[in-house]
């Protein structure tokens, strides 16, 4: 397939999963919001590549899948889906870590993108009975 064809079909596939995940207030609607800050490193000589921060509102978009900042990664990123939604069921506030991407990029080592994370989420406020 050609390059353009490849990009097209990726960027449909996102929209779908994006679709697909809802919104934050119907998929989790005790979260008033919630703050991923992650910084992605690579192999280098100067191995951080970038830092990021991610504000979700009740608005967003309840797919917390972040890409690979490595270009030509194919099938890589970080899945952050499974553990928010675990800290969302057990009520947790915040949680930090670190995640390798299993991607694959020709000519990279396979561990060639990693990132560390924090998620701050703040629940919404349980009326007082």
């Amino acid at each position: 397939m050609a390059p353009k064809q490849d990009y097209i079909k990726k960027m449909e596939l996102r929209k779908q999963r994006k679709i697909d995940a809802g919104v934050v207030s119907e998929r989790f609607p005790k979260i008033s919001n919630m703050i991923i800050h992650m910084t992605y490193f690579h192999d280098a000589e100067n191995s951080v590549l970038m830092e990021r921060t991610v504000n979700i509102f009740p608005t967003s978009t309840a797919d917390f899948n972040m890409e690979c900042m490595i270009r030509g990664c194919d099938n890589g990123g970080f899945d952050l889906n499974p553990l928010i939604s675990t800290l969302i069921k057990q009520n947790k506030k915040l949680a930090k870590g670190s995640m390798k991407c299993k991607g694959k990029v020709e000519n990279h080592s396979s561990t060639h993108a990693n990132i560390s994370y924090e998620i701050n989420i703040k629940y919404n406020k349980q009326p007082s009975i």
